[in-house]
């Protein structure tokens, strides 16, 4: 069988540092979002505003709903603020920790945020994405120093003092240093916030927004900045508008339905199939491709910006958490009492700015579909990227993959594995699972993860031919099976065979 190859072009190493970077934050809070969400549902039914009190369920001060709200009798207690202020900066810290070094690393990370923490008057959140990985660096660094030199039966006494003392030594670094520093960042970036908001000039921000999605560059502007602002308002608000600047799925939703209507060739008959995913899947880098194959339509993608975070600020509206992924349903999941009318406006505003002027553009566009212009507009992104991904192939069509496989024995663990282990890896699993279902094999289990979770005890390794000499580190006894097209690849049907092959019929 003929294969082919592709290699994503070299990137500018700037972009690609603050991608890397926008992908480190995002790896720290991305874990932990079940943890958020449960943050905003306690806070959304038990705060002195929530929905229980506005039922009437619990709305005196000393009621069961105040004690675990933390208001009327029982101001300062309840579990909303403990939430907030410690359970969720810790998460944060131990994960950025454990990426580094593991569960060693995570629980140094760990105590070194709770010194941020207690040092802090603002939620640490920030506080926790520098700790906690300082915390997994820095404990590495050290083990190195003695690694092979302990004398044996002195390894637990010496791995857990170390470990206490650096923690130690980090957590008072956190309390005195880290906790005013970010105090003193915090106040600044809100300022700056309060600033757009009290001069109405908040919309702009999507001058910033739109081009930096585009380009990968919004992990970093997310994660990094909005997100922690964003939770330290809904601490003390409730909410917070800054949840909606980046992940409201509604200009993305206005481009594509543009394309369907008035697009040419592969970009309009792919458009329809990228919205759902766009919209309800929360996977925005779905339409990125359309916007690159035609760089004038950011205007379209500024202007339904614009407008989507103009409705937010009119209605006050907003989210008591992060929306992640960026999926209509995560943003209702999240959105704060009496906000969903704001929202709802919000969505169709955004979406229908952002259709009309696409609609103009395109039929201002008289060039013809040469029919590999998406495709080519898709290769960029994903140089631009560094990778590529489950939604780039939806737009990329068939292909075939470099490096044969064979398995020489039963296979019943096959993981798809990708950079962060999230979007890509799951919708990839999804079509490989229901092959080899389909294929009579119950006993096959197909799941994703990150390769960095990788470990030595699979069967099977799928992944993009780009990180496949990755995956072979983390589980080198594995049979390993490179794609370049994550929804049509022919190797998945290779991947049946062999399990046929190999394995006893049910």
């Amino acid at each position: 069988m003929a294969t082919t190859t592709t290699t994503p072009a070299a990137s500018s190493g700037a972009r690609v540092r603050v991608q890397k970077f926008g992908t480190f934050l995002s790896n720290m809070v991305m874990p932990n979002i079940g943890a958020f969400i449960a943050w905003g549902f306690i806070t959304a039914l038990f705060i002195d505003v929530g929905w229980l009190p506005k039922l009437g369920i619990g709305d005196s001060e000393d009621s069961w709903v105040a004690h675990i709200g933390g208001w009327g009798d029982w101001a300062g207690g309840g579990i909303v603020g403990p939430m907030i202020t410690y359970l969720l900066p810790i998460l944060i810290g131990y994960t950025g920790g454990y990426n580094i070094y593991k569960t060693r690393g995570g629980v140094v990370g760990a105590i070194a945020t709770m010194g941020a923490i207690a040092g802090g008057g603002v939620p640490m959140f920030m506080g926790a994405m520098v700790m906690g990985p300082l915390g997994g660096w820095s404990m590495k660094k050290i083990d190195a120093i003695w690694d092979g030199k302990i004398k044996p039966g002195f390894e637990m006494l010496v791995n857990n003092f170390s470990a206490g003392i650096w923690g130690l030594i980090l957590a008072v670094f956190g309390f005195f240093v880290m906790a005013n520093l970010v105090e003193r960042v915090a106040g600044w970036l809100g300022d700056g916030v309060d600033f757009l908001v009290s001069n109405n000039v908040l919309p702009l921000t999507s001058v910033i927004i739109e081009p930096a999605k585009v380009l990968f560059l919004n992990n970093a502007l997310n994660h990094g900045v909005l997100t922690p602002l964003g939770l330290d308002e809904a601490a003390s608000s409730g909410k917070s508008v800054l949840f909606l600047l980046e992940a409201n799925p509604a200009a993305g939703l206005g481009l594509l339905l543009a394309y369907m209507f008035f697009g040419k060739g592969m970009a309009k008959a792919s458009a329809p199939g990228a919205a759902i995913i766009h919209f309800f899947g929360g996977i925005h880098e779905i339409y990125f491709p359309y916007v690159l194959m035609k760089p004038i339509l950011i205007i379209a993608m500024i202007g339904g910006g614009m407008t989507q975070i103009f409705v937010n600020v009119i209605f006050d509206t907003g989210l008591r958490a992060p929306a992640a992924p960026g999926s209509i349903i995560a943003v209702y999941a999240n959105t704060a009492s009496g906000s969903y009318v704001g929202v709802t406006l919000s969505v169709i505003a955004g979406a229908a700015v952002t259709f009309a002027i696409a609609a103009v553009l395109l039929k201002l566009d008289k060039s013809e579909d040469s029919g590999d212009e998406l495709a080519t507009a898709t290769s960029s992104m994903e140089s631009m990227k560094g990778r590529s991904s489950i939604a780039s192939s939806v737009l990329a069509g068939g292909g075939a993959v470099a490096g044969a496989a064979t398995a020489t024995r039963e296979i019943r663990n096959i993981v798809f594995a990708c950079d962060a282990g999230m979007g890509s890896s799951a919708m990839g699993a999804s079509v490989l699972r229901k092959k080899i279902q389909d294929a009579g094999h119950p006993e096959v289990t197909v799941v994703n993860k990150a390769i960095a979770n990788l470990e030595d005890d699979v069967d099977l390794v799928v992944t993009h031919q780009d990180l496949t000499d990755r995956a072979r580190q983390k589980s080198p006894s594995a049979v390993h099976v490179s794609v370049d097209n994550f929804m049509a690849s022919p190797r998945y049907d290779e991947i049946v065979t062999m399990v046929d092959e190999n394995n006893p019929k049910a």
